[in-house]
C-alpha cells in the first residue's frame, strides 16, 4: 500500500527544515520543496525537489500525487524584481502554489499565519490574512495555523529579542511594551503542523496556536533577561516610535531592516488569540510555559554559538 505524500514548502527555512526531520522521524513520506535544494538538509527518505514559487516553475512536479502540502513560505526581503514588497511576493508565490494545488487535486494545504486579531494594523499581519484567504479559498479542506512569536534558538523574533537583552544594559522600551500576546514553543508548533492530517477536527478551519502564557512583550524580555541570568535597566518612552526604533534593533540585533521593521510595526496592538484553548483541545497538547521554552531554546542556541550575556 502506497504511502501517503506530504510536500513541505520553505524547506529550508527555520520551521520547514524542523518539520521535514519530524515528518520524516515519524516514517511519513516526505517531499521537500526549494529553489535550491542543494541547500536541504540531508534527511535519510526525504525526497528533494526543486520549484519556484514565485514563477511557479516545478510546481506541477512538486506537487503532483501529494495529499496535504505544508506552505511555510513568509518574505519579507527587500523588494526584488519581481514584486514591490513582501506583501506582493507572498502574495503571487500563495496564488501560484493554490493553482497548482488545484490542479494536483489536494486535499490539505496546512499553513502557518499570524494571529491577527480585528483592528491589527500591520503590513506584516495583512500580508499572513491575505496568503491565509488565497490559499483556503483554493482548497477548502486546508487548515490554517495562527502563531505569534514562536520561541526557537533560529526563530527571528526570538533571537531579535535575545540580541537586545544581550547587548543593551539599558533597555529603552517604545509605548508597545505594554502590549500583550501568548508566545508558543517551538516544540508546540512543530507537534501542531506535524499533527494536522491525522486531526480531522482541523480540517477546514483557521486555529490559533499559542503558549499558556499571556505577557507583555516587556515581560518577555525581562523574563528573557532573568533565565539569561542578566540585569537589565528597563527605560519606558512615550510612544512607539516604529521607524526609527526599527533601525535601531536592526543595528543592535544585526538583523536586516526589511525583516525588523515589519516585526515591530505588529507590535502597536495586542496580539491575542480568539479563544487561547481550542487549538489545544481539538489536538490534544498541552503547550509548553515560557520560561520552559526560552530554556530549551537559550540551550539550543548555546551548543552551536556562545552568548555574551551567559
Amino acid at each position: 500500500m502506497n504511502r501517503i505524500m506530504e510536500l513541505v514548502t520553505g524547506a529550508t527555512g527555520y520551521v520547514g527544515a524542523r518539520l521535514v526531520r519530524r515528518l520524516a522521524g515519524e516514517g511519513r513520506r516526505v517531499r521537500a520543496l526549494a529553489r535550491n535544494p542543494a541547500r536541504l538538509d540531508p534527511v535519510e527518505g526525504v525526497e528533494a525537489v526543486q520549484g519556484d514559487l514565485l514563477s511557479g516553475a516545478g510546481l506541477a512536479q512538486a506537487i503532483d500525487g501529494v495529499e496535504t502540502a505544508y506552505y511555510l513560505v513568509h518574505s519579507m526581503e527587500a523588494a526584488g524584481p519581481e514584486a514591490n514588497g513582501f506583501a506582493d511576493r507572498d502574495r503571487y508565490a500563495a496564488e501560484a502554489f493554490a493553482t497548482a494545488a488545484t490542479r494536483a487535486g489536494t486535499e490539505r494545504i496546512v499553513y502557518l499565519g499570524g494571529i491577527a486579531p480585528p483592528g491589527a494594523r500591520s503590513d506584516h499581519l495583512g500580508s499572513r490574512l491575505e496568503v491565509e484567504r488565497i490559499l483556503t479559498a483554493a482548497v477548502p479542506g486546508s487548515t490554517t495555523l495562527r502563531a505569534s512569536i514562536v520561541i526557537g534558538a533560529q526563530s527571528s523574533s526570538f533571537r531579535i529579542l535575545v540580541r537586545l537583552v544581550e547587548r543593551l544594559r539599558v533597555m529603552p522600551l517604545p509605548a508597545w511594551r505594554a502590549n500583550r500576546t501568548a508566545p508558543i514553543a517551538e516544540r508546540d508548533v512543530i507537534q501542531y503542523l506535524a499533527r494536522t492530517p491525522q486531526t480531522p477536527a482541523a480540517r477546514g478551519r483557521s486555529l490559533d496556536v499559542v503558549g499558556p502564557d499571556v505577557l507583555t512583550y516587556a515581560q518577555m524580555i525581562a523574563r528573557i533577561a532573568d533565565a539569561m541570568g542578566v540585569g537589565r535597566m528597563p527605560l519606558g518612552l512615550g510612544a512607539s516610535l516604529t521607524p526609527p526604533a526599527s533601525a535601531v534593533v536592526a543595528k543592535v540585533t544585526g538583523q536586516p531592516l526589511e525583516l525588523v521593521r515589519p516585526l515591530m510595526q505588529s507590535l502597536e496592538t495586542d496580539l491575542l488569540p480568539r479563544d487561547p484553548d481550542e487549538a489545544a483541545r481539538v489536538y490534544g497538547i498541552e503547550p509548553l510555559s515560557f520560561e520552559r521554552a526560552v530554556d530549551r531554546a537559550l540551550y539550543e542556541w548555546e551548543q552551536t554559538e556562545p552568548l555574551g550575556a551567559r
